[in-house]
């Protein structure tokens, strides 16, 4: 039945003329001519005049066509089947294989009310060593992944996505927003690889895809996540890269709507665009959806309106360092900006949250005794900021880790290291019972017992 037609078309807005005045905000409505079919959701209403965002181009689109409702809206796939699969943003197969759906969900449908959010959900704890001593997870936690190329993020998500798999038996979600293609490929291959695939599914809003395109990815990679978490009881990983992408697809999107923008042209509802994406992600009494979201800093600025809009929600951020890595430390982790809220003596324990204080006080130590062994030499220092430059070293090397993904390239085998072994090693390092041991001997390994079995 037509809602009504087609008056005016540009690459990112078409114009309808209403006939139906139930049409809303968010409906998704079609065309079709010469066997070709368009689909555009509704994004503003004014009288009887509505203005669409297409999918996709609009090459071949006339006025006059006639539109009609799509049922159900933009809905995804809300089944098992997700596993082991690539969609696109608007819930269709990408990865060429032969699909069959046994179910499918409007993604705008799921709103969290406060009776059913669960605040104080368990630890989550990863096996890293690292993550788990300076940024421990609580289940349902938003956490920021900072880091640019060729610093381990795609090695340290694989190994995320197969230590809550094997030990939690829980899949994952990796959502692309304004995904490379050729970045998204390597990632299918790696997955694939590494024998992941099956454990995750992939939403990908490519680069080379329309502001419609990157912005909804989100949403229909959310829904995919809430199906694990509300049907199947599981404890979710999400992984988005790049919320800041969103934002600027959102951003394009409310220009053509001819919205007057805020500041460095963010639209008027940034704040509430970001918020209808972030309250989603929460632990109920079936399961938690925890977040990992890679966000990409401006010019450096911090204070930039989307990163502070972004970053207001984060629990915690996990930042991988050039630096870092440049000296062969993998994961790339700077201890000194990478945080959690769950650092506090009342959520891990009183010794966790001193062990914590105590190895980031000998870091900090360790990088004003490397300039001064670089300039004076190491017989300079006294008794005990030499206790305290070898072991600070001791304990970088400690928190390097060998990964299970990572295990064809390395040949040493992978290890899953329990929070209560990590924190009796670095209290044993801290104490000085290794002192006599060679700094390398720390170097990835699992716990102290890796090592003493050595």
């Amino acid at each position: 039945m037509s809602l009504g037609k087609i008056i005016s078309i540009s690459a990112m807005r078409v114009e309808l003329l209403l006939s139906d005045t139930s049409v809303k905000v968010r409906d998704i409505v079609k065309t079709s001519l010469d066997g070709k079919e368009w689909r555009f959701e509704i994004a503003s209403i004014k009288g009887n005049t509505a203005v669409s965002i297409p999918f996709e181009n609009v090459i071949g689109l006339r006025k006059g066509l006639d539109v009609e409702r799509v049922d159900n809206g933009l809905n995804m796939e809300y089944s098992e089947k997700i596993l082991g699969r690539v969609f696109n943003s608007f819930g269709d197969v990408i990865d060429g294989k032969e699909f069959e759906s046994e179910g499918r969900k409007n993604v705008y449908e799921r709103n969290m009310t406060i009776p059913e959010i669960e605040t104080e959900g368990d630890i989550l704890w990863t096996g890293i060593k690292v993550l788990d001593f300076f940024a421990p997870m609580q289940k349902g936690y938003k956490m920021g992944l900072l880091g640019g190329a060729g610093v381990g993020k795609t090695v340290l998500i694989k190994e995320l996505i197969h230590n809550v798999y094997r030990w939690l038996k829980s899949n994952s979600v990796f959502i692309g927003i304004g995904e490379r293609s050729r970045e998204g490929k390597e990632l299918l291959d790696e997955m694939l690889e590494g024998d992941l695939l099956d454990k995750m599914t992939i939403t990908f809003g490519q680069m080379g895809e329309n502001s419609m395109g990157r912005s909804k990815a989100i949403y229909a990679g959310l829904t995919q996540a809430e199906f694990l978490r509300d049907e199947k009881n599981q404890d979710v990983l999400l992984f988005i890269d790049n919320m800041y992408r969103f934002v600027q697809a959102n951003s394009e999107i409310s220009a053509e709507l001819e919205q007057i923008p805020i500041d460095n042209g963010y639209p008027p509802t940034l704040l509430s665009d970001v918020a209808s994406v972030e309250e989603r992600i929460n632990s109920t009494d079936k399961g938690s959806i925890t977040s990992f979201q890679t966000v990409f800093i401006p010019a450096d600025d911090y204070n930039d309106a989307a990163v502070h809009a972004i970053t207001s929600h984060f629990d915690g951020q996990i930042v991988l360092d050039r630096k870092v890595a440049e000296k062969g430390i993998y994961p790339a982790v700077n201890v000194f900006r990478t945080t959690s809220k769950l650092i506090d003596p009342e959520r891990i324990g009183q010794r966790h949250y001193d062990l914590v204080s105590q190895v980031l006080a000998y870091l900090s130590r360790y990088a004003e005794l490397e300039e001064i062994v670089a300039v004076l030499g190491i017989e300079e220092l006294s008794k005990e900021d030499f206790n305290i430059f070898y072991r600070s070293r001791k304990l970088r090397n400690y928190f390097t880790q060998p990964m299970f993904v990572a295990e064809q390239f390395t040949n040493i085998p992978g290890r899953f290291v329990k929070i209560q072994d990590v924190l009796d090693d670095v209290e044993a390092i801290l104490q000085g019972k290794y002192d006599s041991t060679d700094e390398h001997r720390f170097s990835y390994i699992g716990n102290l017992y890796d090592y003493k079995k050595n």
